[in-house]
């Protein structure tokens, strides 16, 4: 099949046409402005390749459920020119072919499970941390959605008597994401994480919030596999203290030869920066089954 990937970002759109194998043929990337100004490129790009079926995944919040009135929605997004916006209706009425939709760390850990180191699992959780934090969750089978979709990036932890910092979340403060992503990092320490590479007090820090988080999702979700991705975990040095941290954190409470072994359990993505293209080929490909499943 001849399949359409739209990764779409707050800052840019990667669209790229692949197949269901997952190889990827080609790519471009479009500046995320207005709809006015972006669909029109989107929509002409993926006429023109003559795809079969189309995969989205998205910023949000979005509305996942195809129960819902509002569904292929961009929901309540700080973007306020793509807040309440129809992004599979409007694609719908150009490309005429079936669309996927999930949210852009929903199709980040699509592409694990279907093509990288996480197949054959039952249950992984993939957290971006990088100018927001997200989280996606696949279990037996099926990414999880429930009334929305999770946004574990927003989970409360403690904050670290050290830290005096307030906190960046414009509605949590000192959630995850306001504590632990890109812009809590630069706004804490004044300096962008890329300059920072040499401070060994930033990275204790963030490796011990993120600890934090994901003792949370072990204990909650019962993950066979952690993929930590986004441009912070491009800082290398921060799975091993994650990975210290979290052995301290859950103290010895649960012993499963994942936990006896961190550095095969909390990870890297290993699709070479590809796994949300990869996961929306797959979400392309399901959404040509649901179609054929009415007929």
């Amino acid at each position: 099949m001849r399949l359409g990937a739209l990764e779409a970002g707050g800052t840019k759109m990667i669209c790229a046409v692949g197949d269901e194998t997952g190889k990827i043929f080609e790519k471009i990337t479009v500046p995320t402005k207005s709809p006015e100004e972006t669909m029109p490129k989107l929509t002409a790009y993926f006429k023109e390749a003559e795809i079969e079926a189309l995969g989205i995944g998205c910023f949000g919040p979005i509305d996942p459920d195809r129960r819902s009135d509002t569904y292929g929605y961009i929901t309540s997004t700080p973007k306020p020119a793509w807040r309440n916006f129809n992004i599979v209706g409007a694609f719908q009425e150009e490309l005429f072919c079936p669309v996927g939709f999930d949210t852009d760390v929903n199709s980040s850990v699509l592409g694990e499970v279907t093509f990288g180191r996480a197949k054959g699992k039952n249950c992984v959780v993939y957290v971006t941390i990088g100018t927001g934090v997200g989280a996606g969750i696949y279990i037996e089978g099926k990414l999880l959605h429930g009334m929305l979709h999770p946004e574990a990036g927003h989970i409360m932890i403690q904050k670290r008597a050290d830290d005096a910092y307030r906190g960046k979340c414009p509605y949590h403060k000192t959630c995850l994401e306001g504590l632990a992503a890109g812009p809590a990092i630069e706004e804490r320490w004044g300096q962008e994480a890329i300059a920072l590479r040499e401070r060994k007090e930033v990275w204790d820090l963030e490796g011990y919030y993120i600890a934090q988080a994901l003792g949370i999702y072990i204990l909650t979700l019962s993950p066979e596999l952690i993929i930590l991705g986004g441009g912070v975990m491009h800082q290398e040095q921060l799975f091993p203290i994650v990975r210290d941290y979290v052995k301290e954190i859950l103290g010895g409470y649960i012993r499963t030869k994942e936990l006896d072994h961190l550095e095969t359990y909390i990870v890297p993505p290993s699709l070479e920066e590809c796994q949300g293209i990869m996961g929306c080929l797959e979400l392309a490909r399901r959404a040509v089954d649901k179609e054929n499943e009415k007929y």
